[in-house]
């Protein structure tokens, strides 16, 4: 489970930002919460904020982490590849524009039953990789003991934690781009490969990114094309907020000779209301919010079964609050999400922005100032005007659409019209027209 994501010099993020899913110490919804050794871990976190405020860009952060993570082993020595994956500084001021830029997480492993609390993190710029650490606690230990560490004085390399055959072969391959865990994973060193694979397993959508909602759409579920068990699931699931679809045909489309991929033309069965055949439709011709939830399930059944992260930007997109809703509540009902499965998701939705819903550590902001440097902060944080915390009580939504906690937009009347004179010729073809009418 993810505790908590740090980054830093990331985009509009010009300082260090943290997203901490452990739990703080309240009493609203504490069956949810989940425990791992010494920590109390949510479910859940929802970032709110304005337009341009740096919701997406905390997404990408966490985004480029993983990639990097699992690609860079790609990079070793190519400084055109690497050129175009560094990560974008805050580009507004020339001291961040050349200074590093770093991510860090804690975390916990799904399938290690000793409960080891792991520490992992780099720093890059536009040259490479200027440090690495890896870090774990053992459940009733106080302090973290390194596994390695990499910086750039003198070439500093501690590998302490890996055994001698693994160091040296880490050493001989290692270059300015890679990261240790990269290498080491691509290497089969068991602990990076772990590492590796908690990245590698955590899944991503970006509803605001046509190219995502197209791909998505077009994937899969697994089994879904050849088990009648699969597609039963999915009716299933589909009925919890739209019972219309009964079942599913599909059919096999014939492969041309150079593509590899397997196509399929797949129609939706509807119950016709004057007798009892079906109905099919494309399944291409359903609503936009079917084709969206459609789109969700994969990445949805993989990881609750995985027990992984699910990050999704702009998740209200094109669905019902009270879907969006039901959506939520898959994460945060223990009963359904018995592998701890997390969501942390960028939205506008302030129906989902309720105390009979989501925990104040629950609920994050994020703000950009004038400068157009972003900050994110929980409403668990928050403190108002007076000087008060924000109660357990009180209403989130109303006080956020007031702008008592922030990050709402600064809006101004759209007068840009106003004095907005029509060309020449417009006025010509309209005064013909009056004189015709």
């Amino acid at each position: 489970m993810l505790i908590q994501f740090n980054f830093k010099n990331f985009k509009s993020f010009r300082e260090e930002a943290v997203l901490d899913l452990s739990a703080a110490k309240m009493t609203e919804f504490s069956d949810r919460v989940v425990t791992v050794g010494s920590e109390k871990i949510l479910p859940v976190a929802a970032i709110y904020g304005a337009n341009a405020s740096g919701k997406s860009n905390v997404y990408s952060a966490f985004e480029y982490m993983s990639k990097y993570v699992v690609d860079s082993f790609k990079y070793g020595g190519e400084e055109e590849k690497f050129e175009k994956f560094r990560p974008t500084p805050f580009l507004f001021d020339s001291t961040s524009a050349n200074a590093e830029s770093g991510f860090e997480v804690y975390f916990t492993l799904s399938d290690d039953k000793s409960e080891r609390i792991y520490n992992y993190g780099f720093c890059i710029d536009k040259d490479g990789v200027t440090e690495e650490w890896l870090n774990a606690k053992a459940k009733t230990a106080r302090k973290y003991s390194t596994l390695f560490y990499r910086g750039t004085a003198d070439e500093e390399l501690d590998l302490s934690g890996f055994p001698k055959s693994s160091r040296d072969n880490i050493q001989v391959a290692l270059e300015k781009q890679v990261l240790i865990i990269s290498l080491g994973a691509k290497l089969k060193i068991g602990k990076c490969k772990a590492i590796r694979d908690w990245f590698l397993a955590n899944e991503f959508a970006d509803f605001g990114d046509p190219f995502t909602n197209f791909f998505m759409s077009h994937r899969l579920p697994k089994g879904f094309a050849e088990d009648k068990k699969v597609q039963q699931k999915i009716v299933e699931y589909f009925a919890s907020f739209d019972e219309h679809i009964k079942d599913f045909r599909i059919e096999k489309v014939p492969q041309e000779e150079e593509s590899k991929e397997e196509k399929y033309k797949i129609n939706a069965l509807h119950k016709m209301i004057d007798s009892d055949e079906m109905a099919e439709i494309p399944l291409g011709l359903e609503s936009a919010g079917t084709l969206k939830m459609f789109a969700l399930y994969p990445e949805l059944q993989e990881v609750l079964e995985r027990g992984s992260v699910f990050f999704i930007d702009e998740l209200n997109a094109r669905l019902h609050p009270l879907l969006v809703r039901n959506f939520l509540l898959t994460f945060l009902n223990p009963n359904i999400n018995q592998n701890h499965a997390q969501l942390v998701f960028t939205t506008h939705d302030t129906w989902q922005l309720s105390n009979r819903l989501l925990r104040r550590d629950e609920i994050w902001f994020t703000e950009k100032d004038e400068r157009g440097v972003s900050t994110l902060y929980s409403l668990a944080d928050f403190i108002d005007e007076d000087g008060d915390r924000i109660r357990k009580d009180e209403n989130y939504e109303k006080n956020y659409l007031i702008g008592k906690y922030g990050a709402i937009p600064a809006l101004k009347s759209i007068d840009v019209f106003k004095d907005f004179q029509y060309p020449e010729e417009l006025d010509s073809a309209t005064s013909r027209a009056e004189r015709r009418d």
